[in-house]
């Protein structure tokens, strides 16, 4: 069974929050902060998370990013 989290880092730097969801945090997280992804994140780094929410339902993670947005 799949598990999927809804995620808000933050950027201090910036004092900016970034709202998603995945079923893969860690990968997701590091995506953000790497140095060769393109994207809205990349010029607000470095992020930390500073919230997780968890799901065991696509819909139900997507419903909740859309509401944090």
């Amino acid at each position: 069974m799949d598990e999927f989290v809804v995620y808000i880092l933050y950027s201090k730097k910036f004092n900016k929050n970034y709202t998603g969801f995945t079923s893969n945090l860690i990968e997701r997280f590091k995506s953000h902060n790497s140095l060769g992804i393109k994207g809205y994140t990349l010029k607000f780094r470095p992020w930390e998370v500073v919230y997780l929410e968890f799901h065991s339902c696509k819909s139900d993670a997507m419903n909740r990013e859309k509401y944090f947005k």
